[in-house]
């Protein structure tokens, strides 16, 4: 009898041991998980930038519910909440984390394994997400949005719009180290040009408000508000300048769709859809740290001729005439 007791012991024991294995085999499904980290919310239920990157996705065979699962997470502008729903999407774990602006710095602190693809952020190398444009290393990689170039031909699109322009200012998030090289672009291209710059800081939506008023004290004649996942309350932004009756230029056209002035910058729904390439050829065995960094090939400048009127301001017909987009 004793033998039969031995025997009972070991298998127990044995199936203790395997247990642990065949729980964690079962953690990652056959069919590939996406997590998707966005800094912001979905605008009235949907969002045109992530809609592109599933459509993305689609182009290249995946059908979500089949042959991939998407996992969100949204931060709705609250920054301290990305790092926990970054945590949240390793844990699951997935097999790739998508994301852009500050949620790319989060997921990188959560994890050094998992491919982390981008679909938008300014400056990868300045911010040490990346060893070089052509080759990242480590497990990051994605598009880039060529911003130190963008920041000075936004003040010449502003001294167009407003002739004479003297004083002007910037708001951007200090919390980004990266756009602190924008920042130093457009300090040189003002001076160059004679203009007064206001540099104001915004680290939450809850400090948009002084930096407006602040504009107003300081006389600005025009602002530029920095691309920043941080300042996706959009209609609250373009109000708040139109009440401070300050033109602004952004980085984005979602901004002038809510009756911001003109935007200059990316096409976003573009990057956003080629970002689904990154993750299907990293679900086909490339290393991110081997994909090279792209840059955006096409820019668009939109203009909004009512935001315009109300402003006082008359848009040069030539201005006019290269812009992608008018809206009357």
């Amino acid at each position: 009898m004793w033998y039969r007791a031995v025997g009972c012991l070991v298998t127990l024991t044995l199936s203790l041991l395997t247990a642990p294995l065949t729980v964690t085999a079962q953690l990652r499904s056959p069919v590939p998980r996406i997590g998707i980290l966005v800094p912001g919310t979905i605008p009235e239920g949907s969002n045109p930038l992530w809609e592109a990157f599933q459509q993305g996705l689609r182009d290249l065979g995946y059908v979500e519910g089949k042959n991939i699962v998407l996992e969100y997470r949204f931060a709705a502008g609250q920054r301290e909440r990305l790092p926990e729903l970054a945590a949240e999407l390793v844990r699951l774990p997935v097999d790739v984390l998508v994301t852009a602006g500050a949620g790319v710095l989060a997921a990188k602190r959560a994890t050094a394994t998992i491919p982390i693809v981008f679909t938008v952020f300014a400056d990868p190398v300045a911010e040490g997400l990346v060893a070089s444009l052509a080759r990242p290393g480590g497990n990051v990689t994605g598009l880039s949005m060529m911003a130190q170039d963008l920041a000075a031909k936004r003040l010449e699109l502003l001294t167009e719009v407003v002739p004479g322009l003297r004083r002007m200012a910037i708001l951007w998030n200090p919390g980004r180290p990266g756009h602190a090289i924008q920042i130093q672009e457009i300090q040189a291209a003002s001076a160059r040009g004679g203009i007064h710059l206001e540099v104001l800081e915004a680290h939450s939506p809850q400090e948009f408000d002084r930096a407006f008023r602040t504009m107003g004290e300081q006389g600005v004649g025009a602002a530029i508000i920095q691309d920043e996942a941080l300042f996706y309350e959009r209609t609250r932004i373009v109000t708040l300048a139109a009440q401070s009756h300050i033109p602004a230029i952004y980085g984005h056209r979602g901004y002038v769709d809510a009756g911001g002035l003109l935007s200059y910058g990316p096409n976003f729904t573009a990057l956003h859809r080629r970002a689904a390439t990154f993750v299907d050829k990293i679900l086909k065995g490339a290393k991110p740290g081997d994909l090279p960094v792209e840059q955006p090939t096409t820019f668009a400048l939109v203009i909004n001729l009512k935001t315009a009127k109300a402003l006082g301001l008359t848009m040069p017909p030539l201005l006019l005439f290269r812009a992608d987009k008018v809206i009357q």
